[in-house]
Formats: C-alpha cells, sequence, structure tokens
C-alpha cells in the first residue's frame, strides 16, 4: 500500500508528537510522587490531558491512513484527515490549560476542550460516513 503525501505528512508529524506524549509522562510521573505541587484538582487535569493526547494521536494515525482509503477530496478529505490530529492538540491542550485553576477548571481550558470536541466529532464523522458509504 502507498501512502498519499498528505497521509505520509500527517503520519510523520503524530509519530513525532508522541516524544511530546511521552515527556509530558514524565511530567505526569513527577506529578505523581509530588516532586511537582499540584492540587487534586490539577492531577486529574493533567491525567486527562495526557491519556486524550495518546489516544487521540493514535487514532490520528489511523484516521491519516484510512483516509487515503476513501475517494475524498479537498476540504472534506482535510477534516477526515486531519480532524483527529487536530482535536488531540486542542483537548489535551485544553485539559493543561484548565489545570491553570487549581480549585476549578479555568475558562480557557474549557474552550479549548470545546473546540477539540467540534473538529473530533468532524473528523470522525466525515471519515466512518466516507467509509461506510464508499465514498
Amino acid at each position: 500500500m502507498t501512502l498519499s503525501d498528505a497521509a505520509a505528512q500527517t503520519a510523520g508529524i503524530l509519530l513525532l508528537s508522541l516524544l511530546a506524549v511521552e515527556w509530558g509522562g514524565t511530567f505526569l510521573f513527577r506529578v505523581a510522587t509530588e516532586r511537582v505541587g499540584a492540587t487534586d484538582v490539577q492531577r486529574r487535569l493533567y491525567r486527562a490531558g495526557h491519556a486524550h493526547a495518546g489516544v487521540l494521536v493514535t487514532l490520528g494515525l489511523i484516521t491519516a491512513v484510512l483516509t487515503d482509503a476513501t475517494s475524498l477530496t479537498g476540504a472534506l478529505a482535510e477534516v477526515a484527515r486531519s480532524g483527529v490530529a487536530v482535536a488531540a492538540i486542542l483537548m489535551s491542550g485544553g485539559f493543561f490549560a484548565a489545570a491553570a485553576g487549581r480549585t476549578r477548571a479555568h475558562p480557557a481550558g474549557v474552550a479549548l476542550l470545546t473546540v477539540g470536541a467540534v473538529s473530533l466529532a468532524g473528523g470522525v464523522l466525515t471519515l466512518g460516513l466516507a467509509l461506510l458509504l464508499g465514498r
């Protein structure tokens, strides 16, 4: 199977971004071992941000490749190929930004989470329908 240039570029970027997720794991370890101070709310938000980053980057790799199995072109292909990858950035960033509030989620983080959820939904909906409908 040969990947399109767009799929190969997206997959390459996502694979390299896993280094940032790995670094985030070391930060999370320092929080868990109390080498970095954090409130209970912050710990939960850090953990959620790290988990969403790893899962969504992995799902983004799959969507990058599966988009090539459709006949989508233009903006629809970009949404299908990149929607999940963009969601990985926005949603994990949203959890980390939300942790700026020591006792409750910071509003900027909540806004990023919302936009990320829309990106995730757009990507999986576009690709899922294209695969089901044979487009």
